[in-house]
């Protein structure tokens, strides 16, 4: 056994894809998400453990974590985004829950797990971050904010934990096609979702991103990948994409 991972967000998309991921390497996963019923239909599947909490809630990620004795790796993929107006007519709630979600739920799963990740022979922290934690984009501001945000987190994590053996990697996707990502983001509107992939020659999919983070994870304890920017072929830049085939065949 590889050790015991913990994956946030695990319900769908990414996290589902790098429990999976992380299992089939030999981990012991624990997935945590807010979907009980989904994440018990994974945690069945791959052999694994099922922790259901809202990472904003810092009283059940307390309860979650006093379940569990050992913590080699945790991912930290609980996030989203929610909205893409414009700073003048964005909504502050949205800007709220992104923030709670993608840093403040970071913040208090990682403060939870952390002296776990510290004990025998130590661990692994990896956060899904986004290319939006760099590249600010029109109507991106709450997302980009946020990602800004548990960048930053990252970064300062690393360096403080600097002298322990514990490994903090970032992982930030460009475009990822994902079952609900999008269509969450504009709130369930199935058409302005697709538009963003439309004639996008094979964006990543979230097996990609769990190839990624099994990469990093993977590694000997002494090799931290600090960050890792992965895009697909046909997105050069934030705002450099090509829509038509790239492949012949």
């Amino acid at each position: 056994m590889a050790g015991t991972a913990v994956v946030t967000g695990a319900s769908s998309g990414i996290g589902a894809a790098t429990a999976r991921r992380l299992a089939a390497a030999g981990h012991d996963v624990v997935v945590m998400a807010r979907r009980e019923e989904r994440l018990t239909r994974l945690a069945e599947e791959i052999g694994g453990r099922a922790l259901p909490l809202d990472v904003t809630d810092a009283a059940a990620v307390e309860q979650a974590v006093a379940a569990l004795d050992r913590c080699d790796v945790l991912v930290n993929n609980a996030g989203g985004a929610l909205g893409a107006d414009p700073v003048g007519l964005a909504d502050a709630d949205h800007w709220q829950w992104m923030f709670s979600v993608n840093v403040l739920g970071t913040l208090r799963v990682t403060q939870a797990l952390l002296p776990l990740l510290r004990k025998d022979d130590g661990g692994t922290i990896v956060n899904i971050t986004s290319t939006a934690a760099f590249v600010n984009y029109e109507g991106g501001a709450g997302y980009s904010a946020a990602k800004h945000a548990e960048h930053a987190l990252t970064e300062t994590l690393r360096l403080e934990l600097c002298g322990e053996p514990v490994r903090v990697v970032e992982i930030a996707p460009g475009m990822v096609a994902t079952e609900e990502f999008a269509v969450n983001r504009f709130q369930g509107d199935a058409a302005k979702a697709a538009s963003v992939y439309a004639d996008v020659d094979r964006p990543l999919t979230a097996e990609d991103v769990a190839e990624c983070v099994a990469l990093a994870v993977g590694l000997p304890q002494h090799v931290n990948v600090d960050q890792l920017v992965v895009r697909p072929l046909a997105q050069a830049a934030q705002h450099r994409i090509h829509r038509g085939p790239l492949f012949r065949g």
